[in-house]
Order: structure tokens, then C-alpha cells, then sequence
């Protein structure tokens, strides 16, 4: 006993320690965390405002998961390939040919496959599983593909410079690249979903971009494999599968949001919370998971069952971030609902600053245990854990996200 009571204040002093020696990253990570919330809030004040657009649409929410983390996980996992070729001296700025050139390629053959893939899934999944939609197939091609394309355009150019810039200045990415994508991958990708929803209305046009898009996605998909360099086929074939169980994961969440829509379109505290909250767990884990895949890739960190000390190190440093960072988008959120959206559209403030900790802990704990995993399971399987630990991190995050969320409500007496 008398044992324990010595080591225990040991403890403190060790993670207080280390934050100490992580506080450039803690710098870097809580400006990052913070520009991507901002961001991230102007998004959910987006999904408040088309409120009548998702009811007018029925069946729209189904999608609206599932395309901002396709987004994030097509450039999170980008992002993070670009920071490790940083960190080992392979980065050179050429849209022509190298590390980024092939990263460019992939990310638009992906986002226009994934575009396809998408909009299949939502359609179909809500007839098996008996979600009411009144969008047909050709409808929901048009809208997730061409407003995958739009976003994904100006999220290439936003990875690039975000990229230029770290190399520039000499930041490490892998604090930044996440938060900073994330955040920019909800702020376009719902304004360019809603946009997109305009071609619908042009019955014999939609029907015909419909049949272009989904040509071109499978030709583009070819090509990448035949006449791309080796680094690009094994991108696309390292991506592909990992990013289908992302969509189909995060298409049921779509699903959930659909049937609990009502909720969310009453609260709209809860839709300003609700991109803020899911995407902020991903960029949790992305940074977990790009300091997690560069330090194996650079032999300082074993890819163990167990998480060796140097892993938890990491982990709390995440639970850091996550506590103020829940705890600021639980307060924005409900200040923006009662100044945009007044009477009654909030539960009050300690309610949804209490429900976004509560549940966000929850999150970052499935973030964190799906960041190491699926960083250690890649590399034991001789895959590029760049590529597959974000898409995992997003599938992971927004389901058991939005389920922590749920409970997290029902705890507060806001859900049955």
C-alpha cells in the first residue's frame, strides 16, 4: 500500500512532463483544432439552415454522412501520405511527376468512383432497409458525384498548399493536415451537395450526366490501374476497399440521421452540433493516426498488440485536444442556435455542453483504439497505414460517434 502511495503522484509529473515536451504540438494541434471547429460549426450552421431543403428532399440526409466522410477520408489519408513522405525526404512539389503528383491522381479517380459508389449504396440500403426516400438512383448519381467533384476539386488545391505551406514553414502536417481537411471537407462538401441537387430538376439532362458520370468513373478507375506509375495502382488498390466499407458504414449512419431527423430539424442546436461533433472525432484520430504511421515507418514506434508506452504518450496528448475542443463546440453550438435560430432551439447550454463532452469522450476513445489498431493491423499486413488508418478512423468515428451521441441525449433526457 505504502508502495502504490509513492508511485502514485509519479504519474502527474510524467504527463504533465510530457505535454511539456509536446507543447509545439499542442500549439500546432489546439490552432489547428480550433480553425477546423470554427470551420466545422459553419457547416453545421449550414445543415440548420437546409433544414426545409432535407424535408423537402426526403431521403437527402441518407447522404450527407457518408459524402463529408468520404471527403475527409479521400484527403485525410492523402494528407497523411504527403506528411510521412515529408518527415522522410521524398517531397518534392511537382504536379508532374513524385510523391504528390501520384497522390493528386488518386484522389480524383477516388472521388469520382467513390461519388458512383455512394449513391448506389444510399439508394438501395434505404429500400433493404425500409428508410422512405423519394430520390431515385439517377438522383442521387447526380447529386452525390457532381457534388463530390466540386468539393474534391477545391479540397486538392486546399491539401496542396496546406502541404507547400508545412514544407515551407517547417510545420509537422501531421498536427494540422486533418483538422485543417476535415474542416474544409464539411464546409464545402455541404453547400456543393446542395448545389448539386439543382441538376435534379432537369429530368432528360439529369438522366443522361447521370449515365456520363457513372462511364467515366469505371473508365477513370481503369486507367488509373493500367497507365498509372506502380505508387498510384497501389494507392487505388490500397484505397478502394477500405473507402467501400468507410461508404457503406457511414451510409448507415445516414440512415440513423434520416430516421432521427425530426430531432435534429427541432433542436437545431443539435444540427449546428451534429458535423462539428463527427468530424472533430475523425480529426482526432487522423492526428493519432499520421504520428502513429510516421513513427513506424520510421522505426520509432513497434507495431505492437499491447500499445507500447510511446503510444500512450500519443493518446494523451488526443484526450488533451478532445476535452477542450468538445467542450467548445458543445457552448459555440448552442450560442449560434439561440442567436441564428431563436425559440426554442436549444436545450441550454450546460445541457449541450455536457452532452458534446460526454459523448465526444466516448468517441475519441473509438478514435483513439481504431487509430492504433488500424495503424499496427496494416503494417503486420504490409500495407501503407497512411492509406488505411484514417478511411477506418472516419468509419469507426461516425458510427460509434453518432451512437455515443444518441446516448449521450438519452442520458440528458432529449432522446428515447
Amino acid at each position: 500500500m505504502r508502495r502504490r502511495l509513492r508511485e502514485r503522484p509519479r504519474i502527474r509529473p510524467r504527463v504533465f512532463g510530457y505535454l511539456t515536451e509536446e507543447k509545439e504540438s499542442l500549439r500546432q494541434g489546439f490552432a489547428a483544432l480550433f480553425v477546423s471547429s470554427v470551420g466545422e460549426l459553419v457547416a453545421g450552421i449550414v445543415l440548420a439552415g437546409i433544414a426545409g431543403t432535407l424535408e423537402e428532399l426526403v431521403g437527402l440526409a441518407v447522404l450527407i454522412p457518408a459524402a463529408i466522410g468520404m471527403r475527409g477520408a479521400i484527403f485525410g489519408a492523402m494528407g497523411s501520405r504527403l506528411s510521412t513522405s515529408i518527415q522522410t525526404g521524398l517531397f518534392t512539389f511537382s504536379l508532374r511527376r513524385g510523391v504528390l503528383a501520384e497522390n493528386v491522381q488518386a484522389a480524383a479517380v477516388l472521388s469520382l468512383v467513390s461519388g458512383v459508389f455512394l449513391a448506389f449504396l444510399a439508394r438501395y440500403l434505404s429500400d433493404i432497409l425500409g428508410v422512405t426516400t423519394e430520390l431515385s438512383v439517377v438522383d442521387y448519381i447526380v447529386i452525390s458525384t457532381v457534388g463530390g467533384i466540386i468539393a474534391g476539386a477545391l479540397l486538392l488545391v486546399i491539401t496542396v498548399f496546406v502541404a507547400r505551406t508545412s514544407v515551407a514553414r517547417g510545420w509537422d502536417m501531421d498536427n494540422i493536415a486533418a483538422p485543417m481537411l476535415t474542416a474544409a471537407g464539411d464546409i464545402l462538401t455541404l453547400p456543393a451537395l446542395v448545389l448539386a441537387a439543382y441538376f435534379i430538376d432537369i429530368p432528360v439532362f439529369s438522366g443522361s450526366l447521370a449515365l456520363v458520370l457513372v462511364v467515366v468513373a469505371v473508365a477513370v478507375a481503369v486507367l488509373g490501374f493500367r497507365l498509372g506509375n506502380q505508387n498510384l495502382g497501389r494507392i487505388l488498390a490500397e484505397s478502394l476497399p477500405i473507402l467501400a466499407i468507410t461508404g457503406t458504414v457511414t451510409i448507415l449512419v445516414g440512415v440513423a440521421l434520416e430516421e432521427r431527423s425530426e430531432q435534429f430539424t427541432t433542436l437545431l442546436a443539435l444540427s449546428v452540433l451534429l458535423p462539428a461533433f463527427l468530424q472533430e472525432g475523425g480529426a482526432l484520430g487522423g492526428i493519432l493516426s499520421s504520428r502513429l504511421s510516421s513513427k513506424i515507418h520510421l522505426g520509432l514506434l513497434a507495431p505492437r498488440g499491447l500499445p507500447p508506452m510511446a503510444a500512450f504518450r500519443d493518446f494523451i496528448l488526443i484526450y488533451t485536444f478532445a476535452t477542450g475542443v468538445y467542450l467548445f463546440i458543445g457552448a459555440a453550438s448552442h450560442v449560434l442556435a439561440v442567436v441564428l435560430f431563436p425559440d426554442g432551439s436549444s436545450p441550454g447550454l450546460v445541457a449541450m455542453m455536457g452532452i458534446s463532452t460526454l459523448a465526444g469522450l466516448i468517441a475519441t476513445t473509438a478514435a483513439v483504439l481504431a487509430a492504433y489498431y488500424g495503424s499496427v493491423a496494416s503494417y503486420r499486413l504490409g500495407l501503407d497505414p497512411d492509406t488505411y488508418g484514417i478511411p477506418i478512423i472516419t468509419a469507426a468515428v461516425d458510427l460509434l460517434g453518432f451512437m455515443s451521441l444518441i446516448i449521450a441525449l438519452i442520458i440528458f433526457g432529449l432522446a428515447g
